[in-house]
């Protein structure tokens, strides 16, 4: 995430974010990726916000890597779950096959779309063979900004496939849905899921 108004949207609502998303048990979705990462398996939780969803992480076995590019999520997910947290960006994944599995939830939606190939790009890389990726992304076409100052790139499922498909992950799970957010509003999105070969 590059944009300075998203970010700073982030920064000054992270708690009333964290109520948002704090659950006492991981969602559907969280869970399925989870019952697919080996116990003891080291995952990248990109654009962690407060942190819940590597708490439940943690709790499962694994070991979660969270990073978000607010300081005011990071410092939430450090006090309230004791997370190893650290503040880094996209660009700041270099990493080389550490990975059993990337939770990228609803966070490259932030991304330009001309960066999200090189994005799938350093995620594939990233990931050890036998790997996870799960995406959540918001559905349409185009750019624009949400009432509350963020920005989003919108991507249909079938662009979301040709990144996956592009970066080298065979697409193994789609579900789409609908649900309002922090800014109130219902908005369609997808969820994805791939496997590094």
């Amino acid at each position: 995430m590059t944009d300075a108004r998203t970010i700073a949207t982030y920064d000054e609502r992270a708690a009333e974010y964290a109520q948002i998303v704090t659950q006492d048990a991981p969602d559907e979705s969280l869970q399925g990726f989870i019952d697919l990462i080996p116990k003891g398996g080291k995952v990248l939780d990109l654009g962690c916000g407060p942190g819940a969803a590597s708490f439940h992480m943690q709790n499962a076995g694994l070991i979660p890597d969270p990073i978000d590019a607010s300081e005011g999520m990071i410092t939430i997910a450090r006090e309230k779950y004791a997370l190893n947290a650290r503040v880094g960006r996209f660009d700041d994944v270099t990493e080389q096959e550490i990975y059993d599995g990337v939770w990228a939830n609803f966070c490259l939606l932030h991304a330009p779309r001309d960066h999200l190939a090189r994005y799938f790009a350093a995620l594939f890389a990233a990931t050890k063979p036998g790997g996870i990726l799960h995406v959540g992304m918001k559905t349409g076409m185009g750019t624009g900004r949400d009432t509350i100052n963020r920005l989003y790139t919108y991507v249909t499922v079938d662009e979301l496939s040709v990144l996956f498909t592009g970066a080298g992950y065979t697409v193994t799970y789609v579900r789409e849905g609908k649900e309002a957010g922090l800014a109130g509003t219902i908005d369609p999105f997808v969820i994805m899921r791939g496997k590094k070969p």
